[in-house]
């Protein structure tokens, strides 16, 4: 039905319905972006522009969809896309599985200065009492210090 004709059977000029008809257009793409999951990226945004969350979320929704190009289209991504998120999310995976080599935190920090103290105070007096020892025996075999000595 055109516009004119619409316009004759309501009552109600055409330029008013075609104005009518822009404003629900607009509606209707607001209540989309609206209506858009919560987590899922903005269309206006690059890929190389998501969030890690993002990217996890895309990489295990593609794991478990049977067609990957409709879900590719549907994300508006391509496969070189979703094969770099994959490799981002594998590396930042095993990154953060592997143990590290450094304290992780303050507290791992003062554990390991306060173990390197013991090992330098253990030494010192395992030090002391060997020249107690030695000073005891020294005195046993020439006599005390003080006898005319």
């Amino acid at each position: 039905m055109s516009a004119g004709a619409l316009a004759e059977e309501v009552g109600i000029s055409q330029p008013t319905l075609s104005r009518w008809l822009r404003g629900a257009a607009t509606l209707a793409s607001v209540a989309k972006k609206k209506s858009k999951p919560r987590g899922a990226p903005s269309a206006e945004r690059r890929p190389s522009q998501w969030s890690a969350e993002e990217k996890v979320r895309v990489v295990l929704a593609a794991v478990a969809e049977a067609e990957l190009g409709a879900f590719l289209r549907r994300e508006g991504l391509h496969e070189a896309d979703l094969a770099r998120f994959r490799e981002e999310v594998r590396t930042a995976a095993v990154a953060g599985l592997s143990p590290s080599k450094k304290p992780r935190n303050d507290e791992q920090k003062r554990i390991k200065d306060l173990e390197r103290e013991l090992k330098r105070k253990e030494a010192a007096l395992a030090e002391t009492a060997a020249l107690l020892v030695l000073r005891k025996k020294a005195g046993a075999l020439w006599g005390e210090e003080g006898e005319d000595t």
